[in-house]
């Protein structure tokens, strides 16, 4: 409800909303964690990045960074985890190779001999 009359209640933050945002989290978590992509380097990807991982995991891109900072802190959760349960089924990341396409390795200068 409004405090006032000429205030928009806020939907972006209504209870469905903050469930529709942790499930799509949820879903862009488990895409990227499988690929072996840290917390720190998904929020250091660019938004057209962004945009096309969450395309490739099916799922619509999130408007705000606040999805992208839960879906940080899911993989966060989830490499502790895995890190307790090693040998666990669910702590084998089965696409970690498609890394590269994501997350591209810092280049070094080239120096002549």
């Amino acid at each position: 409800m409004p405090d006032s009359a000429d205030q928009a209640p806020d939907h972006a933050h209504s209870d469905a909303a903050t469930a529709s945002r942790v499930a799509k989290a949820r879903r862009l978590a488990a895409y990227v964690w499988s690929r072996d992509i840290r917390s720190a380097e998904l929020l250091a990807l660019p938004a057209p990045v962004l945009r096309k991982l969450a395309r490739a995991a099916d799922t619509n891109p999130p408007s705000t960074g606040e999805t992208w900072r839960v879906v940080a802190d899911l993989l966060d959760q989830k490499d502790a985890w895995a890190a307790r349960n090693p040998r666990h089924s669910a702590a084998v990341r089965a696409h970690a190779d498609e890394k590269l396409l994501w997350v591209k390795p810092p280049v070094k200068p080239w120096t002549g001999s």
